[in-house]
């Protein structure tokens, strides 16, 4: 990292009631007392951290806005070097003018994610602490914002630490065993070697145990609205965006081609997509739709079957049951509040989560939420137990396990101790590669790289 004091707009484009223009580097102060006239005079080089002072952000003598400048000292500041923040009015334009004004003293347009990854390197944050920051900004609901605010508060990065330093102590007494037999080095207990291993196996296990339903609730599930034409798919898909979204009328096959919608469902993000109705059909233009709701039924994270409940089940129905009975899957029957024809324990069992709604009357929604829940995992997640956030984090996790395993295994076989110590290294490295102890600059880069501008 080159030792440049960086600046950014760290507040979202548009139109808004404040806008904060951070300022971050050894020259932080300096290059904000060029441009920021506080009004009682006094400059920010003389202020200690933690403290603010109103005035104006002024260049070439003109008055760009009123501002409060924030002053954060090294190392206690977000980046661990020294911080300003002007915080001024909102709006592109004058944010953008105030930025400018900055550049012009003196600091670098910082790039995306500049911020936390100085924090990164400054030993504020962890790599998985780091991540947290985004997912933090980007959460969609409670949960997922619980989850990301404990990781960011060191969740996870404490119970890796605590693994670690177990194997460590391990790997070391092992290696100084083995190596200084003529010093007083107490013998080795396999029984205790092997509860102690068996221990840290069991929290990486815990850590990884819920990241499918953790998955969900950050990033949400592709869900398909699927059934025959005319069951209500279409009313289905608008009751749960709140808006009118697909076109829904007693002709048959309105719906031809895939309509997509982001809702929340109680904790679930449902990435949903109304499909055409499954039948067999002569018109071209329906058959391509037809098509691609049996190739996204294929595909799909969860499916949310719909049918008639004023009808009696019709061998289409029977056929999609079969279809879905191997899949996540909700049965729903629908338009419960007219005289119910259909077969309702034949569905329940075929598929265990069957509710009853009337997409019309917008009853049932509570049970379709729950099923989901139950369905994805969600409803036994606990947001404030440490889980592995993303996919870097994860394999990491997991070749840390498998390590630890074959650490397990030596010690079962018989092998040396010395196979036990080279697995359990292995398995500390992961953990560091995890946490970004050990990470390669392009795996922190890459880190980094997906953040925005000005965090």
């Amino acid at each position: 990292m080159e030792n440049n004091t960086i600046a950014a707009i760290s507040t979202p484009n548009g139109a808004g009631g404040i806008g904060v223009i951070r300022i971050s580097g050894d020259n932080a102060i300096t290059i904000a007392d060029k441009v920021f006239h506080s009004n009682s005079g006094k400059m920010l080089k003389n202020f200690k951290g933690y403290t603010a002072a109103f005035g104006h952000v002024v260049e070439n003598n003109e008055i760009i806005d009123e501002a409060i400048a924030l002053v954060f000292r090294t190392p206690h500041s977000y980046t661990g070097e020294n911080l300003v923040e002007l915080s001024c009015h909102g709006g592109m334009y004058i944010t953008t003018q105030v930025l400018r004004a900055v550049l012009n003293a003196g600091a670098v347009t910082a790039q995306p994610g500049e911020f936390t990854k100085r924090a990164f390197i400054n030993g504020k944050l962890d790599l998985a602490e780091s991540e947290a920051v985004m997912d933090i900004i980007g959460a969609k609901g409670k949960s997922a914002a619980r989850a990301a605010l404990a990781c960011k508060d060191g969740s996870v990065s404490k119970k890796i630490d605590s693994v670690k330093d177990k194997l460590i102590t391990q790997a070391a007494h092992l290696s100084a065993w083995a190596d200084y037999p003529e010093d007083d080095i107490p013998a080795v207990s396999v029984e205790n070697l092997r509860v102690s291993i068996s221990s840290c196996l069991n929290e990486v296990e815990i850590l990884l145990k819920n990241y499918d339903a953790g998955k969900i609730i950050k990033d949400g599930i592709d869900t398909l609205i699927i059934g025959k034409p005319n069951v209500g798919k279409s009313t289905l898909m608008n009751l749960l965006s709140g808006c009118e979204r697909s076109i829904v009328t007693d002709i048959p096959g309105t719906t031809r081609d895939i309509i997509e919608e982001t809702v929340m469902l109680g904790d679930v993000t449902l990435l949903l997509s109304d499909t055409a109705g499954l039948r067999d059909t002569d018109n071209p233009i329906e058959k391509i739709g037809v098509d691609k709701a049996k190739n996204r039924l294929k595909s799909c994270g969860l499916v949310l079957a719909v049918f008639d409940g004023t009808e009696e089940l019709s061998d289409e129905d029977k056929k999609l049951l079969d279809k879905i009975a191997d899949v996540p899957a909700v049965a729903i029957i629908n338009k419960t509040d007219i005289d119910c024809k259909i077969d309702i324990d034949y569905v329940k069992n075929k598929i265990e989560h069957t509710i009853l709604i009337s997409a019309v009357n917008g009853t049932g929604v509570e049970k379709l939420e729950e099923a989901v829940s139950k369905i994805t995992g969600v409803a036994d997640f606990d947001p404030a137990v440490a889980t592995v956030a993303n996919e870097r984090q994860r394999i990491c996790a997991v070749n840390a396990l498998c390590a630890i395993r074959e650490a397990l295994d030596a010690l079962d076989i018989g092998m040396t101790l010395d196979a036990v110590t080279v697995s359990l290294e292995d398995g500390i490295q992961y953990l560091l590669e995890l946490t970004g102890e050990r990470a390669s600059e392009v795996v922190v880069d890459n880190v980094f790289a997906k953040f925005c501008v000005g965090k």
